[in-house]
C-alpha cells in the first residue's frame, strides 16, 4: 500500500469480482477502485477479451462465462499478464423462482452451475495466481442458505452450497496464506427507481432496505489486512431482517 496525494492510503492490489457488469458486483468494483486497486470485473454481458475500461482507471473488462471450466481457465491464463490476484470475489449468480414440479433439470443445473461451479472454478483456475498474492478470496452468498420462501430450491441450494464451499476452502487454502470468508447479503435493493414502501424498510431492525454499497464495504473489509485473523467465515448483512420476529 503506497500513499497519494493529501496523505491518503492507495492501495496497489490487483481485485477480480465476477458479475461485475451491475448491481451488487458493480459497487464491490467500484469500492475497490475508490481505493486505488487494479480491478478486474468478469461478467459474460461484457464484450471481448481483457479490455481497459475507457471511463474509469484501473479498470479492467473481461467477459466470461463462469459456469464454462474452459472460459475459466483461459481468463485466469491470460490474468498472468497482471501478475498476482490479491482478491478474488466471487459475486456472479442468479435465481429461478419456479414450482418444484415444474422446474427443469436443466434450469437447476444452470442455477447451480453459475452460482456454486462458478466460484469452485473460479477459485480452482486462478489458484496459482492466489498464493502468488497470499489473496483473500470472498463468495457472495445470502441469507437464502438459511431460511426460504417458496419455489426457491435452486437458489437456496446454490447459496448454501457457496457456505460450505467457503469454509472447505479456509480449511484447504490457509497453509497458502489465503483467507476465505463469505457475505450473505438480505434484502439488497439494486434497482435505483424501485418504490419501496414503509412496511418493506421496517422489516429491517435497522429500519431500511439493503442498498449494494452495504455489500461492497464489508468486502473491502474482509480484504483487508485487518481482518487478517478472519477465515472461513459468513458474514450476514441484512440490517437485522433474519433475527426478526414477525408475528401474523
Amino acid at each position: 500500500m503506497g500513499w497519494g496525494k493529501g496523505g491518503q492510503a492507495v492501495d496497489k492490489r490487483t481485485v477480480v469480482v465476477t458479475g461485475g457488469k451491475r448491481g451488487i458486483g458493480a459497487a464491490i468494483c467500484a469500492a475497490f477502485l475508490e481505493r486505488g486497486c487494479q480491478v478486474v470485473a468478469v461478467d459474460k454481458n461484457f464484450a471481448g477479451g481483457l479490455a481497459r475500461d475507457g471511463e474509469r482507471e484501473g479498470l479492467y473488462t473481461y467477459q466470461a462465462d463462469i459456469s464454462q471450466p474452459l472460459e475459466v481457465a483461459s481468463f485466469a491464463q491470460t490474468m498472468e499478464e497482471l501478475g498476482p490476484i490479491h482478491v478474488l470475489v466471487n459475486n456472479a449468480g442468479y435465481g429461478i423462482t419456479k414450482p418444484l414440479e415444474e422446474l427443469t433439470v436443466d434450469e437447476w443445473d444452470a442455477v447451480l452451475n453459475t452460482n456454486l461451479r462458478g466460484a469452485f472454478l473460479m477459485v480452482k483456475y486462478t489458484l496459482p495466481l492466489l498464493k502468488q498474492g497470499k489473496g483473500s478470496v470472498i463468495n457472495i452468498a445470502s441469507t437464502r442458505a438459511f431460511m426460504s420462501e417458496p419455489n426457491t430450491e435452486a437458489y437456496s441450494a446454490s447459496k448454501g452450497g457457496i457456505v460450505a464451499l467457503t469454509h472447505a476452502l479456509a480449511a484447504s487454502l490457509g497453509q497458502f496464506g489465503i483467507r476465505v470468508n463469505c457475505i450473505s447479503p438480505g434484502w439488497i435493493e439494486t434497482n435505483p427507481e424501485a418504490v419501496l414502501t414503509l412496511e418493506d424498510h421496517s422489516q429491517h431492525l435497522v429500519g431500511r432496505v439493503g442498498v449494494p454499497g452495504d455489500i461492497a464495504q464489508a468486502c473491502v473489509y474482509l480484504a483487508s489486512p485487518e481482518a487478517g485473523f478472519i477465515t472461513g467465515t459468513n458474514l450476514t448483512i441484512d440490517g437485522g431482517m433474519t433475527v426478526k420476529m414477525i408475528y401474523v
